[in-house]
């Protein structure tokens, strides 16, 4: 089995359909068909059961997977060996981040970054989910919440307290909400892996049971947008709402827990010249903002 058949066994494998595994592959789902089709007539054994939940790995499929997994591990492992090894300060380099931040501080950093070093081409993927930079789906990362793998350096690039915001003509319909009445006749906009996720959702640690959510969303950006439209209240970092011109309330309190921004890579990448270069630019957007943020990487 070579390298690309191993891919396709991997993402089949792990995604279960061919319509998911295609687009991991940035391929069509017939592709993915023939090349399954293919390995299991070269092997002369049956990888996959096709079921109604999707296609199951056999037995046999099984210690295949297990040994895809161990070529993909040597080929990223060489992969980042061999870029971190690189001096040119061109290149491409891709960056995951969620929307919000790369509208107010990456693309900004990125813009400054390009005006020295024309030749560094970035891919910018803006996204809600964690994504792996051991399988570099990313070279930089920068996320709310701080990783623990030994693997990965972090930066902390900022650390904002949260807020409660509305814009003005809502509180000109409504009011501002009076504490321990759990938002009672008012309209909430909610972040919505936040939301579900809890069984007891807060908004500056005030419990919410009497509001009315009016709309829950999976975006940091639209959350903002949602409150800057008149849509309700909700909690976002201070920084982000006196970004977008929002009335505070309650402006004597915070969340008991502050909005972190971290910036991540592989460690085999760190001394590769246009990663730094482009880490630095990011670090010195965010070092202009009031967040805490640290000058190394820890």
């Amino acid at each position: 089995m070579n390298w690309d058949d191993a891919r396709v066994l991997l993402a089949l494998g792990r995604e279960l359909t061919l319509r998911r595994a295609a687009r991991v592959l940035r391929v069509d789902q017939a592709t993915v068909g023939r090349r399954i089709a293919a390995m299991e007539t070269d092997l002369g054994s049956t990888l996959f059961l096709r079921t109604p939940a999707g296609y199951q790995l056999t037995s046999v499929g099984e210690m295949a997977f297990e040994m895809a997994g161990k070529m993909e591990q040597a080929a990223l492992e060489l992969t980042r060996r061999t870029r971190g090894m690189d001096n040119e300060l061109a290149g491409e380099v891709r960056i995951s981040t969620t929307d919000s931040l790369a509208c107010d501080f990456v693309i900004p950093a990125l813009k400054a970054l390009h005006l020295e070093h024309p030749d560094i081409s970035i891919v910018l993927n803006s996204t809600s989910e964690v994504v792996n930079l051991s399988r570099r789906e990313t070279d930089i990362a920068i996320r709310n919440q701080r990783p623990d793998n030994p693997d990965l350096i972090l930066r902390k690039l900022a650390q904002w307290p949260m807020g409660l915001f509305a814009a003005r003509e809502y509180l000109e319909r409504h009011g501002v909400p009076e504490p321990g009445t759990g938002f009672k006749g008012h309209d909430l906009v909610m972040y919505e892996p936040y939301w579900r996720d809890r069984p007891q959702p807060t908004l500056l640690d005030e419990p919410m049971d009497q509001a009315r959510v009016v709309m829950a969303v999976n975006s940091s950006l639209m959350v903002r947008r949602s409150i800057a439209q008149g849509l309700g209240i909700s909690e976002i970092p201070i920084e982000m709402g006196l970004r977008d011109g929002l009335e505070r309330i309650w402006p004597s309190r915070t969340a008991s827990k502050p909005y972190e921004v971290w910036m991540v890579t592989h460690k085999d990448l760190r001394h590769t010249a246009r990663l730094r270069r482009v880490m630095d630019h990011l670090a010195t957007s965010f070092a202009d903002t009031s967040g805490q943020a640290n000058p190394a990487f820890e």
